[in-house]
């Protein structure tokens, strides 16, 4: 009977998680934001030694405010995935309560778009580097793709005829981009016409992780002396785009924002661009 008892005890965090992460697949959310919240309601259980099931407001607060070292960025985040979390157990009648609305919503921080510099296009693809690098980068700077979106591209996800390319980003939400001559020819000549562009080393069917396709890109830019990171290449797609003259919707398009918000970070007034401004004043 005790031995039956034993087995029967279940550690509250793991069969919460287990039902989460079921849930949310139902929901159709990614893989990726799916994990990445999985990993943080972890984290908040290590470090704060307190089951999250169970979690108050203070618990949040103190665990929150021993990571002075987080950005402002990364507070938000992921403060949203504990609000995910307790919201999820509050509908699901696991808790009555949701302790965020008492420790609120972090200020989100006012973004800014870092793009590489015109001048360090040109020196980044000049520089050394696998073939398959130089993709990875071409899909960055051409088509505006997230690392995890270039980590999964398939032969099959071109179309040569309509010349698009079609990407499934965040959400699962899947949309086609215009291909560039340049990726039209790489599409057509240089790389497989079926399965991962980048497969996973030794596992052909598998795609390579976001982050190695991170690390790859990064060490690419390092040697080529290009300061920003690989996401850096996605800005200088939208900020290249805005500023040949494109309206601000078919940039958001092009960007597959959501929200139009999301794309008018692109909009604002450059600092080269307001000294310009004011060295073309004329008081004669």
């Amino acid at each position: 009977m005790k031995e039956e008892q034993h087995l029967s005890v279940v550690d509250p965090v793991t069969v919460g998680l287990a039902d989460w992460e079921i849930w949310q697949t139902a929901q159709r959310l990614s893989r990726r934001t799916i994990e990445e919240r999985l990993r943080v309601v972890r984290q908040f259980h290590v470090e704060s030694g307190v089951q999250p099931a169970f979690a108050e407001a203070l618990d949040v607060v103190r665990w929150m405010a021993g990571h002075e070292g987080w950005s402002d960025s990364t507070t938000v985040t992921y403060s949203s995935y504990l609000s995910a979390w307790f919201r999820w157990l509050n509908v699901t009648d696991r808790r009555p309560d949701n302790p965020m609305v008492k420790v609120g919503t972090p200020r989100a921080p006012e973004r800014e778009p870092r793009p590489i510099a015109d001048r360090d296009v040109p020196k980044l693809l000049s520089t050394r580097m696998w073939g398959s690098t130089r993709v990875m980068i071409l899909l960055a700077l051409l088509a505006g793709l997230r690392v995890h979106e270039i980590a999964h591209v398939r032969g099959e996800d071109f179309d040569l005829v309509a010349g698009l390319l079609w990407v499934r980003g965040k959400g699962r939400k899947v949309k086609s981009v215009p291909l560039h001559p340049i990726l039209r020819e790489i599409a057509a000549n240089e790389m497989p016409l079926e399965g991962y562009w980048f497969p996973m080393r030794g596992c052909p069917s598998e795609p390579m992780l976001a982050k190695s396709v991170s690390d790859v890109v990064g060490r690419a830019m390092r040697r080529a002396g290009v300061r920003g990171t690989p996401h850096s290449l996605r800005h200088w797609y939208a900020t290249a785009l805005h500023d040949d003259g494109n309206d601000i919707r078919v940039v958001q398009e092009l960007m597959r924002h959501k929200s139009i918000s999301s794309t008018q970070v692109y909009t604002r007034v450059t600092d080269a661009r307001r000294r310009e401004a004011v060295a073309g004043l004329d008081l004669m």
